[in-house]
């Protein structure tokens, strides 16, 4: 396995993005290549050995590790002060590949209720069946976690900001509690990106991404990744290694160099995001905006503490339910309808109807889904373009 060349794996965060790359082959490459290969030559019987032996370390098959996964993932964990990682396919299996490492049946999940809607779906329907009980606390409700630890908790999961209901909780507050009790802190990184959040600093043992949104940040390729404690990740290692969620060293190669842009984008996203939440914050046909740097957001002085800006993600309530959430999506020009985000062009989505169907009414509710919610992702189109489409359509409501 090529490894990082630790003479460019220095320096603040942009040049660690930019800089951080395995060591140049004999040809001499100034961009990383592509590794497409599915398995790798030993030179003899007894280095074959050695590498599944793990006394020697190296590349034994692309399922395991691959070079260009291994660049991804060691950039990644710089970037989130992270002591190592793994990455798998696409977000949900960094989410399945954490839950799958460390439950079994009997065991129980303290989690947000505030979750993305499949984390939901194996929280209630697959890790159920296999004898794993889970609890739900509301993120603006920290003072109740505690008492909902019980003595077979054996991992806290959260997300912050939530998806979509854009609710936080104080990273610090979970890590002291996670430490008091002896149980893993996982936490879905997804919407704040290393750039603006980094939960291990705050007490998180894992930081969980799906790599699809920010990390690609394009609309191009699908990818996850769990980082944090060494000791933890052999953990997940030894899961994934034998279910097989491994991300492919294409997709890799792509996340890799999109990380060099991450930086500059997500601030592009950020001030776009926060002009578009002060534009909506009052306007008549408005119910509620929330977006973690408006002073209106509940959690606004934990945001500001423990995020570098608040994000790309806005969700709205419309007045008129889900009739005006409808007319205001169909009347938009410039933004894409569609269930996914965090892409260079603006995105608007009904989570109601899409990514969160599966939940009952009042299970929506209870995480501050309502039938007019809608979720937007301010692109990096010019905000002016942005807030006049905007605008135009909640004219047509």
């Amino acid at each position: 396995m090529k490894h990082i060349d630790k003479n460019s794996a220095k320096g603040n965060f942009e040049t660690l993005a930019i800089r951080t790359q395995i060591e140049r082959s004999a040809q001499k490459e100034h961009s990383v290549p592509l590794y497409l290969t599915s398995s790798y030559k030993f030179d003899d019987a007894e280095e074959m050995r050695a590498l599944f032996a793990n006394e020697k370390e190296g590349n034994v098959y692309s399922r395991y590790s691959n070079p260009n996964t291994s660049e991804f993932i060691e950039k990644m964990c710089l970037l989130e002060g992270a002591e190592d990682g793994f990455a798998t396919a696409t977000g949900m299996a960094a989410i399945f590949s954490v839950f799958g490492a460390f439950l079994k049946a009997g065991d129980h999940v303290l989690s947000s209720r505030s979750v993305f809607g499949s984390t939901h779906q194996l929280l209630t329907n697959v890790f159920d069946k296999w004898g794993v009980t889970y609890t739900y606390a509301d993120l603006d409700k920290p003072s109740e976690w505690e008492a909902k630890i019980q003595s077979n908790t054996k991992l806290i999961f959260v997300e912050t900001p939530s998806n979509p209901g854009i609710d936080i909780i104080d990273l610090a507050l979970l890590g002291d509690l996670a430490e008091k009790h002896k149980v893993i802190l996982a936490v879905d990184n997804c919407f704040a990106t290393p750039y603006l959040q980094r939960p291990i600093d705050l007490g998180a043992h894992l930081s969980i991404h799906s790599a699809t949104k920010y990390i690609d940040g394009q609309g191009r390729v699908l990818g996850g990744i769990v980082m944090g404690y060494k000791n933890l990740i052999d953990e997940v290692v030894g899961f994934a290694r034998h279910s097989g969620p491994a991300m492919s060293p294409f997709n890799a190669w792509v996340l890799s160099k999109s990380l060099e842009t991450l930086a500059i984008r997500m601030e592009r996203h950020c001030e776009n995001a926060l002009k578009v939440a002060t534009f909506l914050a009052s306007h008549p046909k408005i119910k509620l905006v929330k977006y973690p740097f408006l002073p209106s957001h509940p959690q606004y002085e934990i945001a500001r503490k423990q995020m570098r800006m608040g994000g790309g993600v806005i969700t709205i309530v419309i007045k008129d339910g889900i009739a005006g959430a409808r007319k205001f999506m169909d009347a938009l020009n410039m933004f894409s309808i569609s269930a996914n985000l965090a892409d260079t062009r603006s995105i608007a989505t009904h989570p109601a109807t899409s990514t969160h169907a599966k939940l009952t009414e009042e299970q929506r509710l209870e995480v501050g889904i309502e039938q007019g919610s809608v979720r937007l992702s301010i692109g990096l189109e010019h905000i002016d373009d942005i807030i006049a489409d905007i605008a135009q359509a909640l004219d047509k409501i």
